[in-house]
């Protein structure tokens, strides 16, 4: 009869390797995980995330222990705000035995909104990244949202008799940050740049609103990115961006698109 209390395992992983590279980034992709998530009001809300969790790995270690990085989403109880992704992704580097290390959690989320007349509240959904980057014991965050909104062209406006074409867009900020921002903050503020917003349940009453709404404030692709470029100038917490907007045009067979980036402490120092 074998003993399981006499058998030793080989620890392959922890080896030493003889060809003295190290890897900057080792761990797993794609795995998807049930996690909750604070919101602005303190509550909780569960959705499912895909998770991508790397460390660095010096160049005398063979391998990394892959199985670590799941033991700690599996161990994770508490919701998850920016303030406790960051202890997250301090574990993972305390149980993987490295100083550097990344986590990016990608997840649907949810915004309960109301429409503008009629006051029917209905969900909007939006996609959201999460990344927390450990790099030798500096700690650097990074929240990344996809806001779709409405933009009417202004030359169409200018040059028809009646009517101008609008589109749906999608507008993508990513931003670096040195103190916590709430997603719904970030979302509004893209919001308001649009020349509308959007809803996920509305009555005509509502509908009529919005489409005069996007016919009062029309905005270029271009009038979008500059506008949220100069919020996010503007606010403090923000060390660095990227803005981006891709218009899926109802006139054409292509898209229009801008991109706005800035790192304010580069900046600074030009």
């Amino acid at each position: 009869m074998r003993s399981s209390m006499t058998t030793t395992i080989a620890d392959v992983q922890n080896s030493h390797d003889s060809r003295n590279i190290a890897i900057d980034q080792v761990g797993i992709k794609a795995l998807r995980h049930p996690i909750a998530v604070l919101d602005r009001h303190g509550e909780r809300q569960n959705t499912i995330a895909t998770f991508d969790m790397f460390v660095f790995l010096p160049h005398h270690f063979k391998g990394t222990h892959m199985s670590r990085f799941v033991e700690i989403l599996n161990q994770q109880q508490q919701a998850l705000s920016m303030e406790t992704f960051e202890t997250m992704c301090r574990q993972m580097i305390a149980k993987l035995d490295a100083d550097s290390g990344l986590i990016q959690m990608h997840f649907p989320y949810f915004i309960n909104k109301v429409a503008p007349i009629s006051g029917v509240p209905s969900l909007m959904d939006y996609d959201i990244t999460w990344v927390a980057n450990i790099n030798e014991g500096r700690y650097q965050q990074t929240l990344k949202v996809l806001v779709p909104v409405t933009s009417l062209c202004p030359c169409s406006k200018k040059i028809a008799d009646y009517g101008a074409h609008n589109q749906r867009s999608h507008v993508t900020a990513t931003v670096s940050l040195n103190a916590p921002i709430w997603i719904e903050d970030l979302v509004a503020w893209i919001e308001q740049q649009a020349s509308c917003e959007l809803y996920g349940l509305l009555k005509r009453p509502d509908e009529k609103y919005v489409t005069e709404r996007a016919y009062d404030n029309p905005r270029f692709v271009e009038d979008m990115v500059r506008d949220i470029a100069a919020m996010f100038n503007n606010e403090a917490r923000i060390d660095s961006y990227v803005v981006e907007s891709e218009n899926f045009e109802s006139i054409h067979n292509h898209s229009a698109y801008a991109l706005v980036k800035k790192d304010k402490h580069r900046s600074c120092t030009q």
